[in-house]
């Protein structure tokens, strides 16, 4: 089934394009949660219209999430943990965590932005992925020191 793209779906396409779909995986997962419309003529004249307000408001987030991404890299956080013998940390720093502490330095970004592969169990400093937009993502710098 041929359908277009209303927003950008990861390892498939972006808004607006056509793509050639699975009957189930578009009846199921795309058509109900407005991903995606049936590729008729009348939608397709639709989505090309929208297209460019989609391209100009696109740009615009982009711009914001790329100011945003300098002022996060400007930062120079630090969060402490207690340890015991030898440096081991009690606990982890988790992608909560950091979210909590760039709450208070006056940032809202939602937890699941920040690409923590795996929790941060070892004292000392860390770059940690912060995806701010698709194509723009941060390199936060975090610091974990002894309490």
């Amino acid at each position: 089934m041929e359908v277009i793209l209303r927003d950008h779906v990861d390892n498939l396409g972006k808004r607006g394009e056509v793509v050639k779909v699975a009957d189930g995986y578009a009846r199921n997962y795309l058509l109900p949660r407005k991903l995606a419309l049936p590729a008729t003529e009348a939608n397709k004249q639709w989505i090309s219209r929208e297209r460019k307000i989609a391209e100009q408001r696109e740009g615009e987030e982009r711009v914001a999430a790329e100011a945003l991404a300098d002022r996060l890299v400007a930062l120079d956080l630090q969060i402490s943990r207690k340890v015991g013998d030898n440096d081991t940390m009690y606990g982890s720093v988790t992608n909560n965590d950091i979210a909590d502490l760039l709450k208070q330095k006056g940032f809202d970004i939602d937890r699941r932005k920040i690409m923590l592969p795996d929790a941060i169990r070892s004292i000392g400093e860390t770059h940690v992925p912060v995806k701010l937009h698709r194509d723009v993502t941060a390199q936060l710098k975090l610091t974990v020191v002894k309490e």
